[in-house]
């Protein structure tokens, strides 16, 4: 089955690097005309052009912090500037932030909850309108796994997260009638930048294969995952193809999560 994002436009958060860049890639060679978010426009500019090197269709950056209501604001317009529309909203921004319970302020928290929750709430509200109005739209909401299965030392990520996949719930609802789906991915072992960094900081004596490799060792499949599966995915979802599929949350774990 050939996945196909002809005649759509797509917004993407964090999308200068791994699951976000993959993303963006994907869709561009889907067809779709794709704008990128992140925050530093060195690095984004950077991304664009990669992914503008094999694209069929319009590929803009924007500079963007999700967290600062303003930018988003100002982003979302530039954004429908560039692509005149916006029919996909992926909402992917967000690094790990993990600690003790103790060790969590309220500016810790509340930073968190602004980037992870209240970015995607606003990126979404402002496309909302534009999807109604054409009874057609998807929202992809990048989590993780806490966001099912937290665990001990994971906020204030895994709080944050599950907020997602009530938003997640909430909006599928109120979409439907509407022909807009809403679904979110939860991210488990897949290389990225992230991965990289872990390599360096305590791969010593391993190669960046052999880290991998062991990585992936405790993970039902035998493997990490690659941030072009993971974008399959979205892909799928974003897609005509996934028609009948909405207030999901998929797994793209390898096996691992013990919750379905």
């Amino acid at each position: 089955m050939d996945i196909r994002l002809d005649g759509r436009a797509a917004v993407i958060s964090g999308a200068s690097r791994g699951l976000g860049l993959a993303m963006a890639r994907q869709f561009a060679a889907s067809g779709a005309d794709v704008a990128m978010l992140a925050r530093r426009p060195d690095v984004l500019e950077e991304a664009r052009a990669s992914v503008a090197a094999t694209a069929t269709g319009r590929v803009a950056a924007v500079p963007c912090d999700v967290a600062r209501a303003d930018e988003v604001e100002r982003a979302f317009a530039a954004v429908t500037a560039a692509l005149g529309r916006v029919d996909i909203v992926v909402n992917n921004a967000g690094a790990q932030a993990i600690g003790p319970f103790e060790a969590m302020t309220d500016a810790v928290l509340q930073a968190d909850l602004e980037l992870k929750l209240f970015g995607a709430v606003r990126l979404t509200r402002l496309a909302w309108p534009q999807m109604k109005e054409r009874r057609w739209g998807r929202v992809i909401n990048v989590l993780n796994l806490p966001a099912k299965a937290a665990r001990p030392g994971t906020a204030p990520t895994a709080i944050s997260r599950a907020a997602g996949l009530a938003l997640t719930k909430v909006l599928a609802g109120e979409g439907a009638p509407h022909g807009i789906l809403v679904n979110a991915l939860l991210v488990g072992s897949i290389v990225t930048d992230q991965v990289r960094k872990w390599h360096a900081q305590r791969g010593a004596g391993r190669t960046l294969e052999q880290f991998i490799a062991d990585l992936g060792k405790p993970i039902p499949l035998g493997r990490m995952g690659t941030a072009e599966e993971f974008a399959a995915l979205a892909c799928f979802l974003a897609s005509d193809a996934a028609g009948y599929v909405t207030g999901t949350a998929i797994n793209v774990d390898g096996g691992l999560c013990p919750v379905v």
